[in-house]
C-alpha cells in the first residue's frame, strides 16, 4: 500500500476519451482504480475503454457515453457505474464547453447559456446524483476541473473564465457542505495545456510565443502533468485537502 495506492476505488471520469479526462483515466487505473469512461460518443468510449482494459486488464474500465447538458443522461451515467462497479469512490468533472472566444459584448445568449450550463450547472447536478452514496459510506472525492482562466481576466474568453471562476466558489461551497460526511471537493486549475480543447490558443505560434513567454518553464504543459494531481486527490495522499484549487500552470500565473 503507498499513500497513492487507488485498488479498490471506483473513478468515475467524464469528458475522459482525450485530452486531461482521458490522462486521468489512464493514470488511475494504473494506480490501480476501476474507471468509467465518458463523453457523448459511445464508439469513442467504447474504444478508449478497450485501450486502458487491454493494458492494465480486464474489467478495468467500462465505457458510458453521456451528453453533460443531459440531465438524464447524467443521472444514466451514475447508475450505470454503479451498475457495472457497485460504487462510484471518487468523482471526476472534467468535461466542459467553450463555443465562443472573443469580448463579452458579443457572445450570445445561448452561448452564454451553453458554457454556465455546462461548466457549472452540470458540474452540480452530477455531484448531487453521486454525493448520497459517498454520504453513506462516509467517503469520497469530487474533483472539478477548472482552469487558471477562473484567477485572472480574459479579452477573447470572458464566459469561458467566469465559469471556471464559478466551479472554485462551488468547490468551496460543497466542501463546506459534505466535509462533516468526510467528502473532500476540490478543483484543480491547469494552465495552458496541450490539448485538441485548447488547440486554439497554442496551435498557432505567435499564441504560443506570447502564452509561453513570460511562464516561469517557458512552455505549456502536456496532459499528463495534470493527471498526478487527480490520482493525489482521488488517493489517500488527499484525505486532508478540501475547498482548494490545485494550480498547475508552469508558473504562468506568478510571473
Amino acid at each position: 500500500m503507498t499513500l497513492f495506492d487507488m485498488k479498490g476505488k471506483v473513478a468515475v471520469i467524464t469528458g475522459s476519451t482525450r485530452g486531461i479526462g482521458l490522462a486521468i483515466a489512464e493514470r488511475m487505473a494504473e494506480h490501480g482504480a476501476k474507471v468509467v469512461i465518458s463523453s457523448r460518443k459511445a464508439d469513442v468510449c467504447d474504444q478508449v475503454a478497450k485501450d486502458i482494459n487491454d493494458k492494465f486488464g480486464k474489467k478495468t474500465a467500462v465505457a458510458i457515453a453521456a451528453n453533460i447538458s443531459s440531465k438524464e443522461n447524467l443521472q444514466n451515467l451514475v447508475d450505470e457505474s454503479n451498475r457495472a462497479f457497485g460504487k462510484i469512490d471518487v468523482l471526476v468533472c472534467n468535461a466542459a464547453s467553450n463555443p465562443y472566444y472573443g469580448p463579452l459584448a458579443g457572445i450570445s445568449d445561448d452561448q452564454f447559456r451553453k458554457i454556465l450550463d455546462n461548466n457549472i450547472v452540470a458540474n452540480n447536478w452530477l455531484i448531487s446524483m453521486v454525493v448520497p452514496q459517498m454520504i453513506g459510506r462516509k467517503d469520497g472525492s469530487i474533483i472539478i476541473v477548472s482552469s487558471i482562466g477562473g484567477l485572472k481576466g480574459s479579452t477573447i474568453l470572458g464566459a469561458y473564465a467566469i465559469s471556471k471562476a464559478a466551479d472554485m466558489q462551488l468547490a468551496r461551497n460543497l466542501a463546506c457542505e459534505y466535509g462533516k460526511h468526510n467528502i473532500r471537493v476540490n478543483c484543480i486549475a491547469p494552465g495552458l495545456i496541450k490539448t485538441d480543447f485548447a488547440k486554439a490558443l497554442w496551435d498557432n505560434p505567435e499564441n504560443l510565443k506570447a502564452s509561453t513567454l513570460r511562464s516561469p518553464l517557458l512552455r505549456i504543459g502536456i496532459p499528463d502533468e495534470i493527471a498526478g494531481a487527480a490520482v493525489f486527490l482521488g488517493s489517500k495522499a488527499g484525505d486532508f485537502m478540501t475547498g482548494q484549487t490545485m494550480v498547475i500552470d508552469g508558473g504562468a500565473t506568478i510571473s
